[in-house]
């Protein structure tokens, strides 16, 4: 029963968050959203340990097509960075707000970029296309995200500035036409650099929030180094060129992987 500990872990620190939010939000809506998030990472989890394939995927469509479908285009909130802008100007503690606190602020110190590998709508299409790894080296284009983070900022700013009316309506249709370009342009990049995730690495503003707090992560990937042969073949088949072998937090792309354990499957000895 020790190896079935972590997706108890998990599942115990999103029912503490969900019952936390729902007692002093006073919005049992909180109860639900996060047992149900918790329980679907919990099961991905629990599907990886008992080596079912495509476990980590089973969480993806459960968590993103929830955010995308229901939080998004039913319930009208906008989850993309534009939204969590808009309720942070409003002084409203809703659900974007509480997303970005739980999942992209303060939640990476536990268990670092496993957003982007298990709960982002976008990588959840994204990882559907034929470039698993990437067939290019990496380009010097990081930049581009802090660029885009900026945009985000000023767009959502300049809406309150100009006192524009509707904002809720506006903000929307800001994240169905967000989601289309963050689409269009990740699945280009992709065919374009060969690399499924070439969006997440060079585009997605949401990393500015995860990087710096996914650094101090105590969920990670470690190299026993007794068992390692230096085989190659984790930095192989690792979407994010992230060296695992290395230990130290400084080690390449560290603040970059997503937990998706395709190095610790791929690992002949064991030692990830």
């Amino acid at each position: 029963m020790k190896k079935y500990i972590l997706p108890l872990i998990m599942l115990s620190i999103f029912e503490t968050v969900a019952v936390a939010l729902w007692l002093t939000q006073n919005n049992i809506f909180y109860l639900f959203n996060f047992s149900y998030i918790g329980i679907s990472i919990s099961l991905g989890v629990f599907l990886y340990i008992r080596k079912y394939k495509y476990a980590r995927r089973v969480t993806q469509l459960l968590v993103g097509l929830y955010m995308l479908v229901y939080l998004g285009l039913i319930c009208g909130e906008n989850m993309q960075i534009e939204g969590f802008w808009y309720y942070l100007f409003t002084g409203t503690f809703e659900a974007a707000t509480i997303h970005y606190a739980v999942a992209k602020i303060f939640g990476p110190l536990l268990f670092g970029r496993g957003w982007c590998g298990y709960a982002c709508w976008t990588a959840m299409v994204l990882d559907f296309l034929p470039y698993k790894v990437s067939e290019t080296p990496r380009k010097k284009i990081g930049w581009i995200r802090y660029l885009t983070f900026f945009v985000s900022l000023v767009f959502v700013s300049a809406l309150f500035l100009a006192h524009v009316g509707n904002l809720e309506k506006i903000m929307f249709w800001s994240f169905i036409a967000g989601n289309v370009l963050y689409y269009a342009v990740g699945i280009i990049l992709a065919f374009a650099f060969k690399d499924n995730r070439a969006f997440c690495k060079y585009i997605c503003p949401v990393t500015i929030f995860l990087k710096p707090m996914s650094y101090f992560s105590l969920l990670r990937i470690t190299c026993d180094q007794n068992k390692c042969v230096s085989c190659g073949k984790c930095k192989k088949v690792c979407p994010m060129e992230v060296d695992v072998t290395d230990n130290s937090r400084n080690r390449k792309n560290g603040t970059e992987c997503i937990l998706c354990f395709e190095c610790a499957k791929n690992c002949p000895k064991g030692a990830l």
